[in-house]
């Protein structure tokens, strides 16, 4: 049995499961959103990351992204900055609510490598793995970090990294198999997750170009990575988690909430029809949560009716319904009525 805050390592992979985690995503992860990944089959998920010196500073904008729900455990913040005293001093005020404190060593934002945080740090490793140093000896919860393979200037260091950040007593890492200069082009590299995974005694989550049951099951096969974390496949699409369980044979078809919607004609369905199936029972599960927690907020609702749309026949109609319908309710209730599969309509 897998623990809740994934911090099992394991023998070479032979089709057992491991935890599933969503990507920390900017404008993605919200709350309600994070809910909805764990109903979907995600086993961890982790907040957008936020800025170390606006929590510090007690700025109300970023702390309503620290916000969290009884029915998301474990609660893990991600913050990031180049500041060693305001990382130091967002770990600690984060750490009576938060499970596991992650910490941002890989977004590859120009807005916040600039300011030498984020992948940049990745580029002066003495000073990510001092900053991860203090912050273990300043809270009493588990620290974790997520990096890349490294700037893209001169060797990749990701491995060492790893090494260096398990004696400082980090309890998780993540890598995301890209440099900073790659952003999010290119193939990932796997097999320098591998490496780490067999040079550290803690575990290793594989990141990048994880987007289905055919690439998890290569991905573990490749490198046997602790857990798999999901970013760009899971944008608009929280039923990855499940797809990806079905298809390694972790969860059964049927138990899913959207199928069990349409028990009767599931099987019959084209996959089109199971796509609007899907995306519109997952749609109404996002506005009920956002509803019970964070409330409805017209901005991220935009942002996410585009990304569950995407890619669906007439998915352009989308963008204008949501700036006809002034009322939230009306346009949450709008976009539904786009999902309907063809036959209900």
């Amino acid at each position: 049995m897998m623990s809740e805050l994934g911090f099992d390592t394991f023998e070479r992979w032979s089709g057992e499961q491991r935890p599933l985690y969503l990507a920390p995503m900017a404008g993605v992860s919200d709350l309600p959103y994070r809910l909805l990944a764990k109903e979907c089959g995600a086993d961890i998920t982790i907040t957008e990351f936020t800025n170390s010196t606006a929590l510090s500073r007690e700025a109300t904008a970023s702390w309503r992204k620290m916000e969290s729900d009884p029915r998301e455990h474990p609660f893990i913040p991600q913050i990031f900055g180049s500041e060693l005293k305001d990382m130091v001093t967002a770990a600690t005020m984060l750490q009576d609510t938060a499970d596991v404190i992650d910490l941002n060593f890989g977004c590859p934002a120009p807005k916040i490598t600039n300011i030498c945080a984020g992948a940049a740090l990745m580029g002066e490793p003495q000073k990510l793995v001092e900053m991860v140093e203090h912050i273990v000896d300043a809270v009493d919860v588990p620290v974790t970090a997520k990096m890349r393979l490294g700037t893209g200037q001169g060797p990749n260091n990701a491995v060492d990294v790893c090494q260096s950040l398990e004696k400082v007593g980090a309890q998780r890492l993540c890598i995301h198999g890209r440099t900073l200069r790659q952003r999010y082009s290119g193939v990932a590299d796997w097999e320098t997750i591998r490496l780490a995974v067999s040079s550290v005694g803690v575990p290793v989550v594989a990141n990048g170009d994880i987007t289905d049951a055919s690439s998890a099951r290569k991905c573990l096969e490749r490198t046997n990575a602790s857990g798999l974390m999901v970013g760009r496949a899971a944008i608009g699409r929280p039923d990855v988690f499940a797809r990806i369980k079905v298809g390694l044979g972790w969860m059964e078809e049927e138990d899913l909430p959207w199928v069990q919607q349409h028990l009767d004609d599931w099987h019959q369905m084209t996959e089109t029809s199971k796509a609007f199936a899907s995306r519109r029972w997952c749609w109404d599960r996002y506005v009920t949560l956002c509803r019970e927690t964070t409330g409805l907020n017209k901005q991220t609702m935009h942002r996410h009716a585009i990304a569950f749309s995407k890619g669906l026949p007439g998915a352009k109609s989308v963008r204008s319904l949501m700036h006809e319908l002034p009322d939230l309710d009306a346009s949450a209730e709008a976009i539904s009525n786009f999902l309907k599969p063809v036959s209900e309509r």
